[in-house]
């Protein structure tokens, strides 16, 4: 397994992207199907790591992607993670930013793959797609690069054309609107918008860490670089989504548990162990929710400040940003640039490209109706 073997067929196919490598009408379509599709990426990881594997072994079955399967089967998931995802992240394509084999679908495999098993998966079409491109390597192993270079060709190009549908989205956007802007109502409101949104629960973390980019030179305050969308706090160390320090230093003085649900008693109990944990005190545990907030969760989280002396508070999640519009009204603004940039700097696993769009779109058509 080798990045190198990858790196390779990039440059094969860089000076033609425009050029279709598998001739046969019916097979391209599945691999374009599986490329572009946004509602699961987890097929062309789990493809990309079987085809690079039936590369280097024709003798392995597409069919069996874990060892404990037995004879011609092959480790998918080390292919994946060592080999694909660096890949992956090293040219920011268009893909889960990790493995496939962490998704329900390729979790619990015991029995050779056939497209029954993924009757209950959605999409299921992707699946079957993904199906019939192992069959038919299964059948013909010579394929396996061919249809391996066409994967990495179609990703390059869904990732320009998505990259040249923001740039004119964003052109189309007009800046110039003087000192006056949108009003925080209006940025409020299409926030709301954004939010109601599939797909958006990484948008209330980026919500919160845009208002303290906003005012970090006032408040004299930061937050730390934020993790993935999909590490757990158990594997980074973290209390919670955002952790604020004041200045350059290390010490977490605030710290931001994201919901986008409605937060329970036992949510609390829980960010209360973590508390009490943790290497250091924190003066503020504060959970934003896009839900209801129970007035006996609420009361019950208060309650923690006499117990442990760390102030533990559920706060709406438009709310607090719409208190906060109205508090720097003269920087509502800057607040919604640097909002733009961090859903636009997102991979799109954890913020997809139709998720970008929509804000772009909401942000034009909220200037445009103001005249702008």
């Amino acid at each position: 397994m080798s990045l190198i073997l990858l790196e390779n067929l990039r440059k094969e196919v860089w000076g033609h992207l425009s050029s279709q490598i598998i001739e046969d009408s019916s097979l391209f379509i599945k691999i374009d199907n599986i490329c572009r599709c946004e509602r699961n990426k987890a097929p062309i990881r789990f493809l990309m790591a079987g085809l690079l594997a039936k590369m280097e072994d024709p003798s392995i079955d597409l069919r069996k992607p874990y060892s404990a399967m037995g004879q011609n089967s092959y480790r998918g998931r080390n292919y994946d993670e060592d080999v694909v995802q660096p890949f992956i992240h090293k040219y920011a394509l268009p893909c889960n930013s990790t493995t496939a084999y962490l998704t329900p679908a390729f979790r619990t495999i015991e029995k050779p793959l056939t497209k029954e098993f993924f009757n209950n998966c959605r999409p299921k079409e992707v699946y079957y797609d993904m199906m019939d491109i192992i069959e038919y390597v299964q059948k013909f192993p010579q394929y396996a690069k061919l249809i391996l270079l066409e994967i990495i060709r179609l990703l390059f190009v869904v990732k320009s054309e998505n990259q040249q549908r923001i740039k004119q989205l964003l052109q189309k956007i007009n800046r110039d609107h003087g000192s006056v802007g949108l009003s925080s109502e209006a940025i409020t409101s299409l926030l709301k918008q954004h939010l109601a949104c599939k797909g958006s629960s990484r948008l209330p973390v980026l919500i919160i860490a845009a208002a303290y980019d906003t005012i970090k030179e006032l408040i004299k305050e930061t937050r730390k670089p934020l993790f993935a969308h999909n590490a757990a706090d158990s594997q980074t160390g973290a209390l919670g989504d955002i952790e604020i320090v004041i200045n350059a230093s290390e010490q977490v003085v605030t710290c931001y548990e994201m919901k986008k649900k409605k937060v329970s008693i036992d949510d609390i109990n829980i960010c209360v162990e973590k508390i009490l944990h943790y290497r250091n005190k924190v003066d503020n545990y504060i959970i934003i929710t896009t839900d209801l907030i129970v007035n006996e969760v609420k009361d019950f989280a208060a309650a923690f400040y006499d117990k442990i002396g760390v102030e533990i508070v559920v706060l709406d999640c438009i709310g607090f940003v719409n208190h906060f519009l109205h508090l720097f009204h003269r920087y509502r603004m800057t607040f919604l640039n640097n909002y733009q940039a961090l859903v636009l700097a997102e991979p799109d696993s954890s913020v997809s490209q139709p998720l970008k769009e929509a804000f772009l779109n909401l942000r034009r058509v909220a200037e445009t109706d103001k005249g702008y």
